[in-house]
């Protein structure tokens, strides 16, 4: 069985490592010149952890990040509403990390080069479109660097992993556009010291008044004890216009909205302004789709089922896909590989159509909206008397249910 894999992302690698874990060939090809650590932190939650550490790669990813100890929840007046434990520390078999995104990409593209052989690893490769036949399907690519045609590829099976803006989706979709609720993001890393346990995942504020997401991904940077502090400020603005991918943050943009965030345990504004660099996102998605297999090809990761960027979960739902897709290509080996998309497909659509639905209406961050719709948005005198601790939690693990990584459910799937 001939498969290609188009994009070379936290996806597309690490369904190529799962496709060889089985037994089979796969050919991955992806759109930049040179693989490079670009971008800011990422959170692998349990989930993500359980696919990573069966393609090997848990020392590593420890070695490299920070073990979440907590997650703790305020408002923007920096008062305490609820934490809770997380990872290891609430029972899981495997931890919760903070790591730098570039650098977990770092990790899978170098374990694909040593298990596939550099070979079949394609860098430099724009894939332009995909035909198929009776007989397999024929990807088209020119090379990014300078635009020329390249030699086309033929396989049996061809799989997208080319992102919210897939070519290849385009495809199926063409008149789609990404859903835009006019919220934006800013995101960036700053060297500070440790905040709280120095191992906890904050969430202050909500995106109705702005709203905050700050954790370490890189542990002791110094002799003085820094971390690196990855940071993401969020807010919905009636008639916003939709932020770039392509162009670096401005403060005068959104800084005003935490500039009195000033509290005993953190400086909120001190903490943006003082980063090496910030970078500006739309929080978009897609709505769910009713079909992602074509025959031949089909769709995996952001280009399946693009979602808020909320709760870790895009990149844990790609890696969940990748699992899960190869391990029906490896059940129909000897077969009709076309049988093997439409079983990942129907494994996958509707769990992660829900997620998607759900990161828009009770998002991880809910616990906060929920609190500041209670208290009218101001402060307020005991917690307790708004809402209870075991509500909180009931808001909590609902989510943990329809994004798939809740301790009462099976360990795998």
């Amino acid at each position: 069985m001939k498969i290609a894999i188009v994009g070379g992302g936290i996806g597309g690698l690490s369904l190529a490592l799962a496709v060889k874990q089985r037994g089979l060939a796969c050919d991955v090809f992806e759109t930049v010149p040179e693989v490079r650590e670009v971008g800011v932190g990422i959170t692998l939650l349990p989930h993500a952890m359980r696919e990573l550490a069966a393609l090997g790669l848990q020392p590593q990813l420890e070695a490299a990040g920070i073990e979440n100890e907590e997650s703790v929840f305020f408002n923007r007046f920096g008062q305490f509403i609820y934490k809770e434990p997380r990872g290891r520390h609430a029972g899981y078999d495997l931890p919760e990390i903070g790591i730098p995104r570039g650098k977990l990409h770092r990790l899978l593209y170098e374990a694909a080069l040593e298990r596939l052989g550099s070979g079949a690893v394609h860098t430099d490769h724009r894939c332009t479109g995909v035909d198929q036949d009776d007989s397999g399907a024929t990807v088209h690519f020119t090379q990014t660097s300078s635009g020329a045609d390249l030699p086309s590829r033929r396989a049996d099976v061809v799989i997208a992993c080319d992102g919210v803006n897939s070519t290849v989706r385009r495809q199926f979709y063409p008149d789609e556009k990404v859903a835009f609720a006019g919220i934006n993001t800013w995101r960036g890393v700053t060297r500070h010291q440790p905040i709280l346990t120095g191992k906890s995942y904050l969430r202050v504020g909500s995106l109705h008044t702005g709203k905050m997401v700050i954790y370490p991904i890189v542990d002791r940077v110094d002799d003085e004890g820094t971390q690196l502090i990855n940071w993401v400020a969020e807010i919905r603005r009636d008639n916003a216009a939709m932020n770039d991918w392509n162009r670096p943050g401005d403060l005068k943009d959104f800084l005003d909205i935490f500039k009195d965030w000033r509290f005993p345990w953190l400086d909120v504004a001190a903490l943006i302004t003082s980063a090496g660099q910030i970078l500006e996102y739309p929080m978009v998605d897609k709505d769910p789709v009713p079909q992602w297999t074509f025959g031949r090809v089909t769709l995996l990761g952001d280009a399946a089922h693009p979602m808020y960027p909320r709760g870790s979960n895009g990149s844990a739902q790609a890696l969940i896909d990748a699992r899960v897709l190869a391990e029906q290509l490896a059940a129909h080996a000897g077969g009709d590989a076309r049988a093997a998309l439409q079983a990942y497909e129907e494994l996958r659509l509707a769990p992660t159509a829900q997620l998607v639905l759900t990161n828009r209406s009770v998002p991880p961050d809910f616990i906060n909206i929920k609190v500041d719709e209670l208290s009218g948005g101001k402060p307020f005198a005991n917690i307790d008397e708004l809402i209870s601790q075991q509500e909180l939690r009931r808001i909590s693990e609902y989510y943990k249910k329809v994004a798939g990584f809740s301790l009462d459910m099976p360990k795998a799937g």
